[in-house]
C-alpha cells in the first residue's frame, strides 16, 4: 500500500473534529450569553463578559456572531429550524392551518431534541421571556418575524404546489398564523407561568381561535357567543 493510500483517511477524520470542535465553541458561547442575559440583562451584558466565561478571545466570539444581538438570537435560530423540519413532515392530506398547528404544538412538545446539549430548556424559556420584556430584543424579534412569515409561506405554497407569488393564500395563512403566535407570546411573557407545558397550552387556545375570531360574531347576544378562551 502506498503512503499516500494509507494516509488518506486521516484528513477527513481530522476535519470532523475540527467541525465538533468548532460546533462545541459555539454552543458554549451561545449558553454563556443566554446565562449572562438572563441573570444580569441584555443590554448590561458585554462581548468581554461572554468571551471570559467561555475561555475564548473577542476574535473568536466574532467568528460565530456578527454581534451580541446575533447571538441572542442563536437559539431561536435552533427552534425555529425544528419548526420547519415538523412543518414539512406533516401529513399531506392536512390543510395549511392544521399543518402549522401541528408543527408548532411538535415542537414545544420535541423542545428538548430541539435544544439537544445547546441549552437546557428552562434556560430557553427565560430566555424568550427575556425577548418579551426586553424593548431592544423585542424590535429585532419583530423584525425577524417577517423574515418568518415569508419563510413559512414559501414553504406552505411548495407543499401545496402553488406560486407564492401569484397566489397570496400562502402569505395570507402565514400571516394568520404568525400573528396568533405574537399574540400567544405576549399573552405567555405577561403570565406567571414560565414553563413550555404553558405556551404550549396558550398557542393551542390561540390557534383555536382562528377561525371563529375571522368568522364568528363577537356580540354578547349572538348565538355561540361568548366561547373564545376568556370566555370558557
Amino acid at each position: 500500500m502506498r503512503t499516500d493510500e494509507r494516509t488518506a483517511p486521516a484528513a477527513p477524520v481530522a476535519a470532523g473534529l475540527r467541525e465538533r470542535k468548532k460546533r462545541r465553541t459555539r454552543d458554549a458561547l451561545l449558553r454563556a450569553a443566554l446565562l449572562l442575559f438572563v441573570s444580569q440583562g441584555y443590554e448590561r451584558t458585554t462581548v468581554d463578559e461572554i468571551t471570559d466565561a467561555v475561555h475564548v478571545s473577542q476574535r473568536t466570539f466574532f467568528r460565530y456572531f456578527a454581534s451580541k444581538e446575533e447571538a441572542a438570537f442563536g437559539v431561536q435560530d435552533l427552534v425555529e429550524s425544528h419548526f420547519f423540519a415538523a412543518l414539512q413532515a406533516r401529513p399531506a392530506a392536512e390543510g395549511p392551518l392544521e399543518a402549522m398547528r401541528g408543527a408548532v404544538l411538535a415542537t414545544w412538545d420535541t423542545l428538548d431534541q430541539a435544544l439537544g446539549e445547546v441549552v437546557p430548556v428552562e434556560l430557553y424559556m427565560r430566555g424568550c421571556r427575556l425577548i418579551e420584556r426586553t424593548p431592544a430584543l423585542l424590535a429585532v424579534h419583530l423584525r425577524r418575524c417577517t423574515g418568518l412569515e415569508e419563510r413559512i409561506a414559501r414553504q406552505l405554497a411548495a407543499r401545496e404546489g402553488l406560486d407564492v407569488d401569484a397566489d397570496p393564500r400562502p402569505r395570507v395563512a402565514a400571516a394568520a398564523f404568525c400573528g396568533v403566535m405574537r399574540v400567544t407570546g405576549r399573552l405567555w411573557g405577561q403570565g406567571e407561568d414560565t414553563g413550555v407545558a404553558a405556551i404550549r397550552r396558550m398557542t393551542e387556545a390561540c390557534l383555536d381561535q382562528i377561525g371563529p375570531a375571522l368568522a364568528g360574531n363577537w356580540r354578547r347576544d349572538a348565538p355561540g357567543a361568548g366561547t373564545g378562551p376568556a370566555g370558557r
